[in-house]
């Protein structure tokens, strides 16, 4: 015999029920907030429930129909109809999952509230909805210091879900500082070394530039990092010296956000890294732990993606950055300049 659905009662955005619910909805499946007068379910809980015939819902002296009560709570809380779809989900594959910051909290297979802490804070955003970074770091940085993983659920027009893991990302390498080298012409829009030697020691031991033919041809940031240490002396086509601060102006004229994505080459530069184009994949970087440039075959261990700490991510063009860098076996990392230089990984998640 089938349990007899509860009686909630839908007032100011909750669905309250008697102290029975207690007992039947929180202890057995830790569904909603227990109150000294009952138990408190917020509305995708009690849809969830309604849906699976194990509550009703009077409102304004009517009970309400599955349709009529999610019509409600739609134009109750905004986005209601895509956390609903996440919720549901994440409740279908197994999870006990309660209201939380940003959106939810979910607990590991075997835990549960009371017993073990949550395993994911979840996010949830419509494929449609612009998402500003700022938006993605708060709740990053809270769930790091509660030692969380956040889950970003992008639920799409046909309502299927796309799970992310976003998480704070420390990249470090390996690979030794190169010995100065000599002195360089800059051109156009690049830089040649053309003492045979000195380019081959930049090349061998920093994988700085490409060797053309016995020469180095370097790109403007590799130029810039290299001749902020004191690597290189630069000149113009005259011989006249070009100091840093007039190749970071000309660079800038040619590339409107070089300063920007100099800032990441050079803190990734710092790291030990070895940092390279990454345009072949849509990005500014590729970026090894260490590379050998005698040998073939090495896999750039990240993607790295420059952007403003302002910049407002579309998901589509998200998604496919995050595909494109599982396809090729490499993690996809998003870069920022706050106080210092700040990373972001991102990463396909099959909850």
């Amino acid at each position: 015999m089938s349990e007899e659905p509860l009686l909630g009662r839908l007032e100011s955005g909750k669905v309250h029920l008697g102290k029975d619910a207690v007992k039947v909805l929180y202890e057995q499946g830790y569904f909603g907030r227990p109150l000294d007068d009952g138990l408190e379910l917020t509305l995708v809980e009690a849809a969830y429930l309604l849906d699976r015939s194990r509550l009703r819902i009077e409102y304004d002296g009517h009970i309400l129909s599955f349709r009529s009560f999610f019509e409600l709570a739609s134009s109750f809380e905004k986005g209601f109809e895509f956390r609903y779809v996440v919720y549901k989900d994440l409740r279908e594959r197994g999870y006990y999952v309660q209201p939380g910051v940003p959106d939810f909290r979910v607990y590991p297979r075997g835990g549960h509230p009371g017993k073990t802490p949550a395993e994911f804070y979840v996010f949830v955003v419509s494929e449609r909805t612009p998402l500003p970074i700022e938006r993605i770091v708060e709740p990053l940085r809270l769930s790091s210091q509660m030692r969380r993983r956040l889950m970003l659920a992008v639920v799409d027009e046909e309502s299927d879900i796309t799970y992310y893991e976003v998480r704070e990302s420390n990249p470090s390498g390996r690979t030794e500082s190169a010995e100065p080298g000599g002195q360089a012409t800059l051109l156009d829009d690049r830089v040649v070394l053309w003492d045979p030697k000195a380019s081959e020691r930049l090349h061998k031991h920093g994988f700085y530039g490409k060797m053309i033919g016995e020469r180095l041809q370097l790109s403007l940031v590799e130029t810039a990092y290299l001749l902020e240490r004191g690597m290189i002396q630069l000149v113009d086509r005259s011989g006249v010296p070009v100091p840093l601060d007039e190749l970071m102006r000309r660079a800038s004229e040619i590339e409107e956000d070089f300063e920007m994505k100099y800032r990441v080459y050079r803190d990734l530069r710092d790291r030990k890294l070895v940092v390279k184009t990454g345009f072949k994949f849509g990005t500014h970087f590729r970026v090894y732990k260490s590379v050998d440039a005698e040998k073939r075959g090495t896999h750039s261990e990240y993607l790295v993606h420059t952007v403003r700490v302002d910049h407002v991510f579309h998901l589509p063009v998200l998604s496919r950055a995050v595909r494109l860098a599982h396809s090729v076996r490499k993690m996809m990392v998003f870069a920022y300049s706050d106080d210092g230089v700040e990373y972001v990984e991102v990463r396909r998640l099959k909850p």
